[in-house]
């Protein structure tokens, strides 16, 4: 559904025609900028209150930059559906994440005003600071570069590997924090503890005001004058604060905090800012969720609450007559407390998605023993190894493709030590609207290649459920191995899931159907997609066997070589990348072991699927019921 922009906004094609406008419109602008967002977000689902939250931020920085020749990046992506709007999108913005449509982030081919595609979080002020080294290299002295840092995402630890090298080499580089106290949940660690001593430190403030003032008149002063002030700064930063300014000691101009919702105070700040040479941060203060109410006061709810009532608040839920399967992070989130109620060595980790994994749910319960790290999934992955040494059972839980980001401890810190590490990732496979971002398409090739590494996957919940509970027993421990447990976003496909807890033993696949000829093996939630296949051509008189292999690895070799030496031909379906993958298991499995039977391999073809329907993307990479189907009956 497409709405219309205000009068104001209607007219904003690209930032040169918001330039056009008197600064005293701009807050006219800010409004329909953000009643058009809620507009289009309530209708057509999406990130909400992060974009919200900075449309003040958003139209400033457009209107005092020349974007796009001075480069703004967005960190995270999810905060800039207001700077899609204004850079020429406003009348596609209704195919936001919708399949063929424009992207929930910013990305490099769609459009020359996405400076760096930024899925991830925690990446700008690296991509910002080479870009601008890459002008001082080729002399665009003039050209500006922004990074806009928020929604946590200043927790990890890349950014502050980006300011230490920032604060060390020539370059005109303006990092803006956007301070919200939030990621998706609120912000844990020191971090926001010393950002909240800067905002509520009243002697703090009034001095920074009149300093600033003074730095504000800096052109008026000779080079003297100008040191005598930025010392007299610093000075007053340091002893006003609790310890020295953080950002000073990386050799950063720090300015602010500022509030970054007045955005014709915003407009004169950067202006004055855009004078000042060499790297610098301005700490704006924001709120997610600013302009609609509900929003506000429920920041994590309205992260992304889905299709909704614009007026009423009220969140549209899928509606059924039949009982409905959980989803797969809520069968976790309650079985690691059922658990760790009876078993006092567990503990849950997790980098900044407690709601997202339903580790909330143990937090809640046992603070002591569940932790936020932050954006941090290499600190999360290490700091659960450390836990592991001294004989504590940790579930470390992350998104798959978020996973990719810690590799390099999974490696080192975890396998090669042979610590029991129980790793959850929670959106495995095609993850939907969020797009190539966000797929977890990789896991299972690059998991299963690590020696000391166990990777398994479950058909439905009642497995999920049971992996759980081996993965914690004190056997599981003597292997000294750690186990990867993937499982996709969204329902699984048992309403009655809380069953009683049975061991699985490591390495065993199962059938699921007898048949003859042709032989299916699946590994996970995507067998639900094969049983329904196997229904379809049971109906033209096909009935080919499906087996439900669990693990990757161990791959069990006893039900291959019987898998080998009965069926004519083998299909395999993944919901992960067909290179390295399940399938590839199994025809390395047949190399080795001198089987020439024929080997159909159905997956994630290697290329960048985009964003769509879950059950959109099945189809375009042939992993759904019906092109399962036409596959078995092509082989028949």
């Amino acid at each position: 559904m497409q709405f219309q922009a205000g009068p104001l906004l209607g007219k904003i094609n690209s930032p040169a025609d918001l330039r056009k406008l008197a600064s005293k419109e701009l807050p006219e602008v800010c409004k329909e900028l953000r009643q058009f967002i809620i507009d289009n977000v309530s209708v057509n689902g999406g990130h909400f209150g992060a974009s919200l939250g900075v449309t003040e931020l958003t139209v400033a920085l457009h209107y005092v930059f020349q974007t796009p020749e001075d480069q703004l990046v967005w960190d995270v992506g999810h905060q800039a559906y207001g700077h899609k709007i204004i850079t020429d999108r406003r009348d596609v913005f209704h195919t936001n994440r919708l399949l063929g449509g424009i992207s929930g982030f910013p990305k490099r081919s769609e459009s020359p005003y996405d400076a760096f595609g930024v899925g991830h979080s925690s990446t700008s002020i690296s991509a910002a600071l080479g870009m601008a080294v890459a002008s001082n290299y080729k002399k665009e002295f003039e050209k500006q570069h922004i990074a806009v840092i928020g929604d946590g995402s200043m927790t990890a630890g890349m950014a502050f590997e980006a300011m230490n090298h920032a604060g060390d080499i020539p370059n005109n580089l303006l990092i803006i924090l956007n301070d919200n106290c939030m990621a998706i949940d609120p912000n844990v660690g020191a971090l926001k503890e010393y950002l909240t001593d800067i905002r509520t430190s009243h002697t703090y403030n009034k001095m920074k005001d009149d300093v600033w003032n003074l730095l504000g008149k800096m052109s008026k002063f000779g080079k003297s004058a100008q040191e005598i002030v930025s010392k007299l700064e610093n000075g007053l930063k340091a002893s006003l604060l609790k310890q020295s300014n953080l950002f000073e000691s990386f050799n950063l101009r720090y300015f602010g905090p500022i509030d970054g919702h007045d955005v014709e105070h915003l407009v004169t700040v950067l202006k004055d800012l855009k004078d000042i040479p060499g790297p610098k941060i301005l700490h704006c203060i924001t709120t997610k969720g600013k302009g609609y109410s509900l929003a506000e006061k429920d920041q994590t709810l309205w992260h992304a609450p889905g299709k909704f009532d614009k007026i009423t608040g009220e969140i549209h839920k899928k509606v059924s007559d039949k009982p409905q399967a959980p989803k797969y992070q809520e069968v976790f989130g309650n079985t690691i407390l059922e658990l760790a109620e009876k078993n006092p060595k567990i503990m849950g980790i997790t980098p900044a998605m407690p709601s997202g994994s339903s580790l909330n749910i143990m937090m809640k319960a046992m603070p002591d023993r569940a932790f936020d790290v932050g954006i941090a999934e290499q600190h999360a992955v290490t700091f659960s190894a450390g836990l592991a040494t001294q004989g504590l059972t940790v579930f470390c839980n992350i998104y798959s493709s978020f996973m990719q980001r810690a590799y390099d401890q999974v490696i080192h810190d975890v396998c090669l030590q042979n610590l029991p590490v129980i790793f959850c990732l929670d959106r495995a496979g095609l993850a939907g609207a969020d797009g190539g971002t966000h797929h977890g398409a990789y896991d299972i090739a690059y998991m299963r290649c690590i020696p000391n590494m166990i990777v398994f996957a479950p058909r439905n919940e009642e497995e999920l459920r049971n992996i759980m509970y081996t993965a914690s027993l004190d056997s599981f421990k003597e292997l000294k191995k750690a186990i990867t447990i993937r499982y996709p976003r969204g329902e699984g496909v048992m309403p009655e899931w809380k069953t009683e807890f049975k061991s699985i033993e490591i390495g065993k696949g199962i059938q699921v159907l007898e048949g003859e000829k042709i032989a299916i093996l699946t590994m996970g939630h995507i067998g639900n997609q094969a049983l329904k296949a196997c229904e379809m051509v049971a109906d033209k008189g096909v009935h080919p066997a499906l087996f439900d292999m669990r693990f990757v690895k161990p791959l069990d070799e006893e039900l291959l070589h019987q898998i080998f030496t009965t069926f004519e031909k083998i299909i395999t379906v993944e919901d992960s990348c067909l290179t390295g993958g399940f399938g590839s298991s199994v025809a390395e499995f047949a190399i080795d072991n001198h089987y020439s039977k024929p080997i159909t391999r159905l997956g994630i073809p290697d290329q960048v699927i985009e964003h769509g329907e879950q059950s959109e993307l099945y189809k375009i990479c042939g992993i759904d019921a019906e092109n399962i189907a036409n596959t078995i009956l092509t082989l028949k």
